[in-house]
């Protein structure tokens, strides 16, 4: 399939885990898709295991994408197994935009090479699906 099939619009690409969804990944989609056609990478199930550790991720792949898939601000969502195949996902989007978290402004950002433009984005405060995970482990524990 070629990704690029409309070159009238303006293409955007996301990528992240997008584990248990909160307001400041909706926040995310919402702001990155005023500027186009938004596709999301997700990192697959082995994936999310290997850079988070072996109790993630808390929703499979497959569930993650039907979710993201789901929210109007969503065109596509391609899962991704390693960083080569990431790059190679950037690369056929051929995106005029990259959007990636502030957090991200002093770290290497995979792929954006191939990103007419970097932009980063001013995360919510207080939101994070390992803060959401904690919170439930803790009380569970009670």
């Amino acid at each position: 399939m070629n990704m690029n099939a409309n070159n009238n619009t303006m293409r955007v690409w996301i990528n992240g885990t997008f584990d248990v969804l909160h307001v400041g990944h909706i926040k995310l989609l919402e702001y990155a898709s005023g500027m186009g056609s938004l596709v999301v990478g997700i990192d697959s199930d082995k994936r999310v295991k290997e850079l988070k550790g072996q109790d993630r991720p808390f929703n499979t792949a497959e569930d993650r994408r039907e979710m993201l898939l789901a929210l109007k601000y969503v065109d596509s969502v391609k899962i991704f197994d390693s960083r080569e195949e990431m790059i190679e996902m950037i690369k056929e989007w051929d995106p005029h935009y990259m959007v990636v978290g502030d957090d991200y402004k002093d770290k290497e950002v995979i792929g954006s090479e191939w990103a007419k433009q970097l932009i980063f984005y001013t995360k919510v405060k207080g939101h994070s699906t390992t803060k959401i995970l904690n919170y439930v482990k803790d009380i569970s524990n009670r």
